[in-house]
């Protein structure tokens, strides 16, 4: 595709949907890692208008530039990416199972992407914001137009953490993990029968949990079955190739604001 760059974290949370659902789609759109504690994301080359990077809630997520124009939030640029190929089969065609898949692309963006992000961040990366350089941190910070973004990332740098946020984020991710056995519990193979966004958004979150709190999947095992064969489909592996880490799930950055509505 001409003229279109896809700039992304680490595969894991929004970028590891968008990487998935891009090698799902079969699309050649290059594609540029950037590092997102570096604040990279904030500027991105060709990028006049700083504001279209933080029109959305989803935090250091993937941006798709196309012709020169900014897109972001993972579940919008997954649906781009499957009908600019003519439907590569990740939404329903029935209009009553693509309503089903969107309501519960929302519960997961809104309520499980915000708790796994703070409590992956809390895990793997608050020790590396916290010893950003005061004057590094300010410019930094400087950058970042959205002032709830800019107030996630001087929370981690500050340890400024509230107990009770991480209490209700360690009970949203398992709230999550049992509405998937809930889902799957009827048999199907995935969330909405056939293989969908929902599988990558709801993964791309969820498993990064399994390190940080083994104890939610542990008693889960429709869940946790769930996770191991989405991690061998094809599109997530070929999305995971593309870690510079060993361990992309282990990979956060400040993330979407959290629902202040419970």
């Amino acid at each position: 595709m001409a003229q279109a760059v896809l700039y992304h974290g680490e595969p894991n949370g929004a970028s590891l949907t968008v990487l998935a659902a891009l090698a799902e789609s079969g699309l050649d759109i290059p594609c540029q890692p950037i590092d997102l504690l570096a604040g990279a994301r904030h500027g991105l080359p060709g990028i006049s208008d700083s504001i279209a990077l933080d029109l959305g809630i989803e935090g250091e997520g993937p941006v798709l530039v196309v012709r020169g124009e900014a897109m972001t939030e993972s579940v919008f640029l997954a649906q781009y990416l499957d009908e600019l190929a003519g439907g590569c089969g990740l939404q329903p065609d029935d209009a009553y199972a693509h309503w089903e898949m969107l309501m519960w692309c929302r519960q997961i963006t809104e309520r499980l992407s915000p708790a796994a992000a703070l409590l992956g961040n809390l895990a793997h990366s608050q020790a590396a914001i916290a010893a950003i350089p005061a004057d590094d941190f300010a410019a930094l910070t400087g950058t970042i137009v959205s002032d709830d973004l800019r107030a996630r990332w001087q929370a981690l740098h500050d340890g400024a953490i509230d107990a009770a946020q991480v209490a209700d984020s360690e009970a949203k991710v398992d709230q999550a993990a049992q509405r998937c056995e809930d889902k799957l519990a009827d048999g199907r193979e995935f969330l909405m029968g056939d293989f969908s966004i929902a599988d990558l958004v709801t993964y791309s979150w969820l498993a990064g949990m399994a390190p940080i709190h083994p104890e939610v999947f542990a008693a889960r095992p429709l869940t946790s079955a769930w996770l191991a064969r989405v991690a061998v489909r094809p599109c997530v592996v070929s999305a995971l190739a593309l870690a510079n880490h060993a361990e992309p799930l282990r990979s956060w950055a400040p993330g979407p604001e959290i629902n202040r509505w419970g």
